[in-house]
């Protein structure tokens, strides 16, 4: 096999000259320039830098066979774009790592949201609201999260737009509660078939429960909170966080989360601060005991306001123990309660058994007739939510516990701000207080009327801190006339007088202060006016005048009420001795010069009721000739029998006969007739 002969290489042939002949000299001299040149050459980066054919003839092929990718951005590229987009990103984040660790930490730039004027926002939030609020007005079933929309718009920073939205959550709520208590979802019976009607009905009273609480929520709050800097003055949203949760107190009573409304003003009237927000929140308790029907609200606050004052040792204003006085006890009532015990009427029989009513013969069918009666008023009863008489009885009797509880413990603390307080409940609920107890609270009430003036002067001595000190105004002469009232309840609303002889009741002290005190007593200016501390207003005053007052008794009426104790008592009117009816009559007289023309008016009443009934025993005192005692009148006795009244006259009847009143006038002309006709 011949081999092949190998290629041989074609040369440039040289250059020849004009005549065809090769010029020697110009080789050389191109030969030259060639290796000068030759020296410069960099054959390595050009060959790196020389195109490969055949791997871009494999690229080219295998792009045309290729599909789009859809980048990030969210446009269609080739796949080969992709990939080199992939490629510089890579190379961007290496280029980063070897910047440096300092710039890798760097935060990265937030987007601050464009500052928006704060009246835009507030009638931004009030377009919004009125929205929210016409939806739930039309159809609140079918939009039930409007609720945690309105809450929502309550956690803006613009404190405008949060007093905006709490009066209005307050006015929305107020509008959709029903009037009944919507129960949690855990008490209802789990796996119980409900139609879609009640479905629906459950998921909006739900979310209206859960919306509600969450607003109480932020009224505690808010009531807590102190005054921000752009507050108006009266305008801070504690202030409006306050007046909300009043106003849904008195509003829905019945509804869920009343005792959390409750506390609010509770925890309000616990501070010694009495601006307007103390007084609306007295108020809204007031409004309540007064128009509580059930029994069961004013239980929850007479439990919170008494655990309060527990809790503040009773360092607390005296308006708000006067509180207890707009109790609501109905006419049903009829058990004497005390701080640990209540005796009900029904329990009281001869042999300790309750009484057992005759049986009356009824048919079978008359049985059952009544037997589905009595289901049908008790469905009917649950369905209307009516609470009975014996529950209300019940709830009453525990209410009843807690303040005789409360106003025994400030009796044995003997606070001196608050003593007239509790004279005043002690002389309105003395009637229901138990037996039991006559013995020490009479004992207690004696050493108050002996040591009244003597600690209030104490009270003065002492120094107090300014965080301690309290101001107290005390009025002995009505302290010691209600303690006196107070003692002559007991014996006349418990029918005490049965067992008189059992109690061992002794009220002599009683009457004898009463009778020293006369005299001074009608030199008092204030003597027709009431108590400070139950806000009653001058009756002089033409713009005065609250439209809630309760026992608003002046002095006048409690000495009134104390005279027809002793002159007129309701179990044993006929025994009352001659020489105390006349020792009162002649004082009352000389009283009678020096009080106003309304007090007068009513002692000469009063004396004439003792001259219609005792008018035979004291007929003496208006006859000069008919003087039964010997010696001298003694007006400033300290006692009743030491006075001596038989041996004086009443001769105070001639001046009041020219008293500038014609009504005073016309008083005494009828007492000086009846006095006639004996």
């Amino acid at each position: 096999m011949s081999s092949r002969p190998p290629k041989r290489r074609k040369l440039t042939p040289p250059p020849q000259s004009e005549d065809g002949v090769g010029n020697g000299a110009s080789d050389v001299k191109i030969q030259k320039q060639f290796f000068k040149n030759a020296s410069t050459w960099n054959l390595e980066k050009a060959y790196e830098s020389r195109p490969k054919k055949g791997k871009k003839d494999k690229k080219k092929a295998a792009k045309e066979g290729r599909l789009p990718v859809k980048t990030a951005a969210g446009t269609w590229a080739p796949q080969d774009d992709v990939a080199s987009i992939a490629s510089d990103a890579e190379w961007l984040e290496s280029e980063g790592d070897g910047e440096g660790q300092e710039e890798e930490e760097a935060p990265k730039p937030v987007v601050e949201e464009p500052k928006i004027p704060e009246r835009e926002q507030v009638r931004r939030a009030q377009e919004e609201l009125a929205k929210i609020a016409t939806q739930l007005n039309e159809d609140p079933e079918e939009h039930s999260g409007a609720f945690k929309a309105l809450a929502k718009i309550a956690e803006s920073r613009s404190l405008a737009v949060k007093k905006l939205c709490l009066v209005t959550q307050m006015a929305v709520y107020k509008d959709v509660i029903p009037g009944y208590r919507i129960r949690p979802a855990t008490e209802e019976p789990a796996g119980e078939k409900l139609s879609k009607d009640v479905k629906r009905l459950r998921t909006y009273e739900q979310a209206l429960v859960s919306g509600y609480h969450g607003y109480i929520k932020s009224l505690a709050h808010h009531a807590t909170s102190p005054a921000a800097r752009g507050d108006r003055p009266g305008q801070s949203i504690a202030n409006i966080a306050l007046t909300c949760a009043c106003t849904l107190l008195n509003a829905v009573p019945h509804f869920n989360f009343r005792g959390d409304l409750l506390r609010i003003l509770v925890r309000k009237l616990s501070t010694r601060k009495i601006d307007a927000d103390f007084a609306k929140c007295r108020q809204a308790i007031e409004t309540l005991y007064q128009e509580d029907e059930e029994g069961r609200p004013s239980m929850e606050a007479t439990s919170l306001l008494t655990k309060m004052m527990k809790a503040k040792e009773y360092r607390v204003d005296e308006s708000v123990l006067n509180l207890f006085l707009h109790l609501r006890l109905l006419s049903e009532f009829h058990g004497k309660a005390s701080q640990d015990k209540v005796n009900r009427p029904d329990a009281a029989q001869p042999n300790g058994k309750k009484g057992q009513q005759k049986k009356e013969f009824r048919t079978k069918k008359e049985r059952k007739l009544m037997k589905e009666q009595k289901a049908a008023e008790k469905v009917m009863a649950a369905a209307d939510a009516t609470v009975s008489h014996e529950e209300r009885d019940q709830m009453q009797s525990e209410t009843l516990k807690m303040v005789f509880a409360t106003y025994f413990r400030v009796l044995k603390q003997r606070s001196p701000h608050l003593m007239g307080a509790v004279l005043e409940g002690l002389a309105k609920y003395a009637h229901l207080i138990n037996q039991d107890f006559f013995g020490d609270l009479l004992e207690a009430l004696k050493d108050l009327i002996n040591y009244s003036e003597k600690d209030e002067e104490e009270d003065k001595g002492e120094e107090e801190d300014d965080d301690d000190k309290i101001n107290v105004v005390r009025d002995t002469s009505r302290e010691a006339l209600l303690c006196t009232v107070t003692a002559f309840a007991l014996l006349a609303g418990q029918d005490a007088h049965n067992a008189r002889a059992d109690l061992h009741l002794d009220l002599s002290f009683f009457i004898t202060n009463l009778y020293r005190s006369l005299l001074a007593l009608s030199v008092n200016p204030d003597v027709e006016l009431g108590a400070k501390s139950l806000h009653a207003s001058d009756p002089d005053d033409v713009n005065g005048g609250k439209k809630f007052k309760v026992n608003v008794q002046t002095t006048t009426v409690l000495l009134l009420r104390c005279l027809h104790g002793i002159l007129l008592p309701p179990w044993n009117i006929r025994q009352v001795p001659p020489l105390r009816l006349a020792a009162f009559a002649k004082q009352l007289m000389t009283s009678s010069l020096h009080m106003p023309e309304k007090s007068t008016q009513a002692v000469l009443t009063l004396l004439q009721d003792v001259i219609h009934t005792h008018g035979r025993k004291i007929n003496a005192l208006w006859n000069t000739e008919e003087r039964k005692g010997d010696g001298t009148f003694n007006p400033l006795s300290e006692t009743v029998e030491g006075s001596n009244p038989f041996t004086t006259t009443v001769w105070e009847g001639e001046i009041l006969r020219k008293h500038y009143c014609p009504k005073v006038r016309e008083g005494l002309k009828q007492m000086e007739k009846d006095l006639a006709s004996i």
